[in-house]
């Protein structure tokens, strides 16, 4: 996967999904957060056979190679990098004291932590936190819109498909590495694989326990991302009149 395929993509997903939205919605969905069904049906069996014959295959021979105190330091390492645009959703959403904690974190683990490699801020009682434009926008009161699979980056809604642009290209500094592609095209391949074998039991425990995986897939991220646009509590019920 170069430069063409996971910078680009974005953006191509991103106009993908609009084209999707307004003209393969179909109606009597019985789910009014999924009116694309069919096609995300297909999307997510597309993904899955992605990640059974090449993905998965992958992130485990890179599991098997890489020490295990590498693989951690390389996931500090692109996590340090993720908070700059956590940051910068801290402000958008007025969290100025999380904003405050997130960008000491950053120091200290650019510093300190040899360029994120070392999570010193965990240790020093900094929390991490996780924050995107996707949350961003349900702060602002944007709906979140249909359900969408996208190709290899999986489940969103259009609200949320915005992250892909804003958090993992306008503000990550690997897409600014303009002089030297191959770099970037590495980092970015790297930090892919790196996501998906972190995910690796998560989908084992999936195909193993869900008797309609797209189903289970689909509420279980609903529920995330409600957990984290509320930052862990529970939505307001409804009023209901007597």
């Amino acid at each position: 996967m170069g430069e063409l395929f996971l910078g680009r993509m974005r953006l191509i997903i991103c106009v993908a999904i609009v084209l999707f939205a307004s003209g393969c919605a179909t109606t009597g969905a019985i789910d009014e957060r999924d009116p694309i069904e069919g096609f995300n049906r297909s999307m997510y069996s597309f993904n899955q056979g992605m990640d059974k014959f090449i993905f998965d295959p992958v992130s485990k021979f890179y599991q098997a190679i890489t020490p295990d105190f590498v693989e951690r330091g390389i996931t500090n390492f692109f996590n340090n990098i993720d908070d700059i645009s956590i940051i910068a959703n801290d402000i958008l959403q007025f969290k100025i004291g999380q904003a405050y904690m997130d960008s000491a974190r950053f120091i200290f683990n650019s510093t300190l932590g040899l360029a994120g490699f070392r999570d010193v801020s965990s240790q020093m009682g900094l929390e991490k936190h996780d924050e995107d434009f996707g949350q961003t926008l349900a702060v602002w009161g944007v709906g979140p819109g249909p359900y969408i699979v996208t190709p290899f980056f999986g489940p969103t809604t259009l609200r949320d498909a915005t992250s892909l642009i804003v958090d993992d290209v306008l503000l990550n500094p690997v897409a600014y590495l303009n002089n030297n592609d191959e770099l970037k095209a590495g980092l970015l391949t790297l930090n892919y694989i790196d996501i998906k074998a972190s995910l690796l039991t998560a989908n084992d425990l999936v195909n193993e326990a869900a008797l309609d995986q797209y189903e289970f897939t689909k509420n279980a991220y609903f529920n995330k991302r409600e957990s984290l646009i509320n930052d862990g509590r529970l939505a307001p019920l409804p009023d209901f009149e007597e």
